[in-house]
């Protein structure tokens, strides 16, 4: 498939797309917008966010189509060997997971775009080669993770590579490079220069060489972080191929907006190895048309959100204040927001498409990314004291790589039980009902591991959560 982006000349804030499917041999072709976007597991309906559309063969004389779901269509081929589609996607909303493009008033102009939103395939012929050109000014620069073929086209091996790699250009990009375990690293900074980059620099060496050091190699050899700084309040990240979007603000917050960058920073590029490669099997290959339900976001987002900060710790970024900061954080969300939730950590990883990322009713669910963080902590805790220290939740992920994400085969809920059974060498029953398919209280679990380290949780008449260490109150 081969697609062209352009401003709509008439309208602003809209992209005006071409897809080109060439070497047609059949009656009729479906065209396919994806209903949905890794990362995100919820109906996102892009196709919403089409104004007009039009489908022409190769010389431009309009062939027969018509919708068939909300977000496909039908194309009679008159025996045409190229069809082509045109129409226009609304692209005027700035987070990791959207696309945006500025008007002619905009004094810093930008084209920032997920290809998921806004690029349809064709049914039965995803596994082939995508070509992306840009109608951009000769001189903007252009950030993202698909190798350019030709000035401002970029190429991908097949849809799934596509819808994987976001891209930012303008007519200037902050870049600030280096290499970490020998692999290339270019962290991208759309919108004010927010941060030191020689800071930025040593931080982010630290973490990513900790992280490559865990798993013992990259799947990537390169990676791109794409940062986007708003003058608005923001705090959002998506985790893609050989890439992440980070969207933060505002500007001026100083040396909290740079704590927000490391920390979103570093989650997303344990995404890379957790959830990217080591994939739930009912996630591969994706099915962009509806839901894909697993049970496991727990494993994808829980473990990632507990490592993320971690990391930090590990490679000295954070100090332990600054670590324990975070993990405040992460317990007062959960202890303080859903604590009592009726629904279990599985429930509520299958229930992610139905309400996963609204508030909600009250009590009903918990959050995949704070008790997931929490349970990880329990396992990696655990591990750490019946071993001796010699095995920890480490170990887990190394086999989950090894086994699942390495050779890309999808692993399932039987598959992440059998591995950390295994480090433990030993029946974790009591784990699996009470952190994962139960719903009572963590409390007394979590802090009868905390108090080992000389902390402790504890909450107020109010329900309020607090972290303390021994140490710091003695």
């Amino acid at each position: 498939m081969y697609y062209r982006l352009a401003a709509d000349p008439s309208l602003p804030h809209y992209i005006a797309v071409e897809a080109r499917l060439t070497q047609v041999n059949q009656a009729e072709v479906e065209l396919q917008l994806p209903a949905w976007r890794p990362g995100r597991y919820e109906l996102q309906h892009f196709a919403k966010n089409i104004q007009r559309f039009a489908v022409t063969d190769g010389a431009g004389t309009p062939l027969p189509f018509r919708k068939i779901t909300k977000d496909r269509w039908l194309v009679q081929t008159n025996g045409a060997q190229e069809v082509v589609a045109q129409y226009n996607y609304y692209a005027n909303l700035i987070n990791a997971g959207s696309s945006y493009l500025s008007d002619d008033t905009d004094a810093s102009p930008m084209l920032y775009v997920n290809p998921v939103n806004l690029c349809l395939y064709t049914e039965g012929r995803i596994h082939e080669p995508c070509t992306l050109e840009l109608d951009i000014p000769a001189n903007w620069v252009i950030a993202c993770g698909m190798p350019q073929t030709a000035p401002r086209t970029l190429y991908a091996r097949d849809f799934y590579e596509l819808v994987d790699c976001p891209l930012i250009a303008a007519p200037a990009l902050h870049q600030i490079q280096y290499e970490a375990r020998g692999v290339d690293f270019t962290v991208w900074v759309a919108g004010r220069m927010a941060f030191d980059p020689e800071r930025v620099v040593r931080d982010f060496k630290r973490f990513s060489e900790t992280q490559i050091d865990l798993f013992g190699e990259f799947p990537e050899e390169n990676y791109h972080f794409l940062t986007i700084v708003l003058p608005v309040a923001h705090y959002h990240g998506v985790e893609h191929r050989n890439s992440t979007v980070l969207v933060l603000g505002p500007a001026d917050e100083g040396e909290g907006l740079y704590t927000d960058l490391l920390g979103v920073a570093s989650h997303e590029l344990f995404h890379a190895w957790n959830v990217i490669r080591i994939r739930p099997a009912e996630l591969l290959p994706y099915d962009f048309t509806a839901e894909n339900y697993f049970p496991t976001c727990f494993v994808a987002e829980g473990v990632t959100t507990y490592y993320g900060d971690l990391m930090l710790r590990r490679s000295g970024v954070f100090n332990e204040n600054a670590y324990l900061k975070e993990l405040h954080v992460t317990l007062k969300r959960h202890f303080e927001a859903n604590g009592r939730a009726f629904q279990s950590l599985t429930e509520s990883s299958w229930d992610l498409w139905l309400d996963g990322y609204d508030k909600g009713v009250p009590d009903r669910k918990v959050s995949v990314y704070h008790k997931g963080a929490i349970v990880a902590l329990i396992l990696d805790l655990h591990l750490r004291q019946i071993s001796g220290g010699t095995r920890s939740l480490d170990d887990v992920m190394r086999l989950m790589w090894q086994r699942f994400g390495k050779p890309f085969v999808g692993y399932t809920l039987a598959d992440y039980r059998a591995v950390t059974e295994e480090v433990a060498g030993e029946s974790l029953d009591w784990y699996y009902n009470t952190c994962i398919f139960g719903n009572e209280s963590l409390l007394p679990l979590l802090n009868s591991y905390l108090n080992t380290l000389g902390l402790t949780v504890s909450t107020d008449e109010n329900g309020s959560v607090q972290l303390i260490s021994y140490s710091q109150s003695a």
